[in-house]
């Protein structure tokens, strides 16, 4: 069990907690969430240790070994990625090396070897000699294939990296474990797995995230984080969400029926306060007014944007024909013999681990790289918008930010312009901002409120939920549903993906297409879909051993 006690931290003035207490017990998943800025990430980090409060404390269950998910990508870039692993349990990678240092003296004394036995003792009832198979197994669920154990960090990709850094914080049953939006840059074979590890995991989990399909189906309780207050609930995000909105109807019903007896014993009291024979009734309802209080109805610190995609013009029968597209990269072929024709209702998601070849075919689409070979065509009556993966070309520079949406704007009106950055969650004097400063949620949101100006027909949106925040997600969510026009899009947002597609594409890992009208949940069940992956997946075996 980890509890936070009286928990307070100011950073300046502000107090980002105030007095918290709460519990976290054994065989519960927590999942713990609130708007950007109220502290999520700050909390667990003060639960970890690595940042202290202001006052009170934080207390652990004598003897049990708490572990987190590390966030600098960069701190084990000198090290074997095996090792790294096994540094998830810090007590057992010591040993090991202590043993490694002893048996490599060349002169072996007497007290080297009684250090020796206790150190083997220690090993063994840490089940010491399973922990290289152990993490083996951790890597290879996450999808590190046995090629890269042996790797030193610094010669991974990123996407490996996060994986490697979440194989470590899972590795050795650790007692309490803490989770930082644990699947960030993770594919769905690895959100899979994560999903399945931690419901069958039978110690304390407490985790950040911004997936609410991720939380529903992980989570056992809900601990939600506004105005500095931490309120538990039993159940997932969407029993959460329910239960909030139910307590608040009952809190506004009781309200109300609590200002119509106010009105009531006010109304009495005016007729019969000045009548003696009525004075000693209307003294009663007086005690009664002064003893009712109206609940505090304190509105949530959520703030959402709204997202509001219009096309300056209806969308025609020929949108997009693609035929025979191939790219190749640093030798690798991302995309081979790519052909598909998308019709005018189309919300095309794509999905599937090949993340390079997505955004070479929406770069290509959007005439920043040529094709290999192939060609595609754009309708006469469409029109797009991009949101591209990385966008921090896009902020290089020193404008205010709107100026900057000002240059993407066929009204160069800045009262126009304003109009879009407050539907945004950007008040008035945030206009001025720099927007080589800002953070990667607001950046994200200046890119949406770019694609909203257009009134683009067509939307490309290469992981447009990254750095968002829960209720950004929602807005964007709920926009693209609403949408009247195409949509090519991709991201690891399962709930996004199932409630905005309508037809699924998959590039596989050979650079091919899987193609399918269907929603997100029923691609996953297909047979079909399953067979072609198998398949594929053989091939790859085959290729490799011969």
């Amino acid at each position: 069990m980890i509890s936070a006690n009286n928990i307070t931290l100011r950073v300046g003035k502000k107090a980002l907690f105030e007095d918290v207490n709460i519990k976290f017990t054994e065989g519960n998943c927590y999942g713990l969430i609130g708007a950007n800025g109220a502290g999520k990430s700050t909390f667990l980090k003060i639960l970890s240790g690595q940042l202290e409060p202001t006052k009170g404390d934080v207390a652990i269950t004598p003897g049990q070994r708490l572990s987190f998910l590390q966030q600098d990508h960069f701190k084990y870039d000198s090290y074997p990625v095996l090792d790294t692993v096994i540094m998830g349990n810090a007590r057992l990678y010591q040993i090991m090396k202590e043993k490694e240092a002893i048996y490599a003296k060349e002169d072996f004394t007497d007290e080297d070897g009684i250090r020796a036995s206790e150190l083997e003792g220690e090993f063994a009832e840490m089940n010491g000699w399973e922990a290289e198979s152990d993490a083996a197994t951790l890597l290879n669920g996450l999808g590190v294939d046995t090629e890269y154990h042996y790797t030193l960090m610094a010669d991974l990709t990123g996407s490996l990296k996060v994986k490697v850094l979440l194989a470590q914080a899972l590795f050795g049953n650790p007692d309490i474990l803490l989770l930082d939006e644990p699947t960030n840059h993770l594919d769905l074979p690895a959100i899979e797995w994560l999903e399945e590890f931690l419901i069958n995991f039978n110690n304390t989990v407490i985790v950040v995230s911004h997936d609410r399909y991720f939380l529903n189906k992980v989570c056992t309780h809900t601990a939600d984080i506004d105005y500095g207050k931490i309120q538990l609930y039993a159940g997932n995000y969407d029993f959460w969400y329910e239960s909030s909105q139910l307590l608040i109807k009952q809190m506004k019903e009781a309200n109300k029926k609590k200002e119509e007896k106010i009105k009531e014993l006010q109304e009495f009291i005016s007729r019969f306060s000045a009548n003696a024979s009525k004075s000693k009734q209307a003294t009663s309802r007086k005690r009664a007014l002064e003893k009712i209080q109206l609940d505090e109805m304190r509105p949530s610190s959520r703030k959402y944007p709204y997202i509001d995609f219009r096309p300056n013009r209806e969308i025609g029968n020929e949108v997009l024909m693609v035929e025979n597209l191939s790219k190749t990269i640093d030798g690798v072929k991302v995309l081979d013999n790519i052909s598909f024709t998308l019709g005018r209702e189309d919300k095309v998601a794509f999905v599937g681990a090949n993340e390079l070849a997505v955004t070479t075919f929406f770069r290509i689409l959007m005439g920043e790289m040529e094709p290999d070979e192939g060609n595609y065509k754009w309708g006469v009556t469409t029109s797009q918008a991009y949101f591209p993966k990385d966008n921090s070309a896009e902020f290089d520079n020193d404008l205010t930010i709107t100026d900057w949406l000002t240059q993407y704007s066929e009204i160069k009106d800045a009262t126009y312009v304003r109009g879009f950055l407050g539907r945004m969650l950007f008040p008035g004097e945030d206009g001025v901002k720099r927007v080589r400063v800002l953070s990667g949620g607001e950046k994200v949101r200046c890119m949406l409120s770019k694609m909203m100006i257009s009134g683009a027909n067509i939307l490309l949106l290469d992981e447009p939920t990254n750095h968002l925040d829960m209720e950004s997600i929602t807005a964007l969510n709920n926009g693209l549903i609403k949408f009247p026009g195409v949509i090519l899009f991709t991201s690891h947002d399962h709930q996004f993906v199932q409630t905005t597609a309508n037809r699924i594409m998959e590039i596989l890992p050979n650079g091919t297409l899987i193609d399918k009208i269907t929603t997100y949940d029923e691609y996953l069940a297909s047979d079909e879909m399953a067979k072609k992956r198998h398949v594929y997946q053989l091939s790859e075996s085959d290729a490799e051993d011969n």
